[in-house]
């Protein structure tokens, strides 16, 4: 998929809404050669999806090893809207804790107060972080009004 295909994709309002959730869902190959996916807060910078994790968290060990990572950011409601994100992980190890690791955690409801003895809680945990950068190489809005699922495409194509 081309560069300005996959920014095309992301540009779009509902594709906008997604990326500006609280939590994706993050597929990748385990050190045992199985599948893996989690659940992992995140923040979208515009060019690229930031997920923070500890530097001892075993998916790091994965992915050093396989960087190819696939990401889903939906909604519950019906009918849903899904983000399909394909792309490759970089990994930032990091002194103290990410900027982004506090932005994408800004969303949760708490009090301001609730906030500081969180904050100081993560600064006391941590001494440093892995920044898991993802650049997409391939992306796909699922709204079931403009665009579906491919297999459904091709069956409605096949009933014309």
């Amino acid at each position: 998929m081309e560069r300005h295909e996959i920014t095309a994709v992301l540009s779009r309002p509902i594709s906008q809404e997604l990326l500006a959730r609280d939590l994706l869902r993050m597929a990748y190959v385990a050190k045992d050669g199985t599948p893996r996916a989690i659940p992992i807060a995140f923040t979208w910078n515009g060019s690229e999806i930031v997920v923070c994790t500890p530097k001892n968290a075993p998916k790091l060990h994965s992915l050093r090893r396989r960087p190819e990572v696939a990401l889903t950011i939906d909604t519950e409601v019906h009918p849903p809207k899904i983000l399909l994100i394909r792309g490759r992980a970089e990994l930032d190890v990091v002194d103290g804790i990410p900027e982004e690791y506090l932005q994408m955690n800004g969303s949760y409801q708490m009090t301001p107060e609730q906030r500081v003895v969180w904050e100081a809680e993560v600064r006391s945990l941590y001494d440093g972080m892995v920044r898991i950068v993802i650049t997409p190489t391939w992306a796909k809005l699922i709204d079931f009004e403009t665009t579906l699922p491919t297999a459904v495409e091709e069956l409605i194509k096949q009933r014309g």
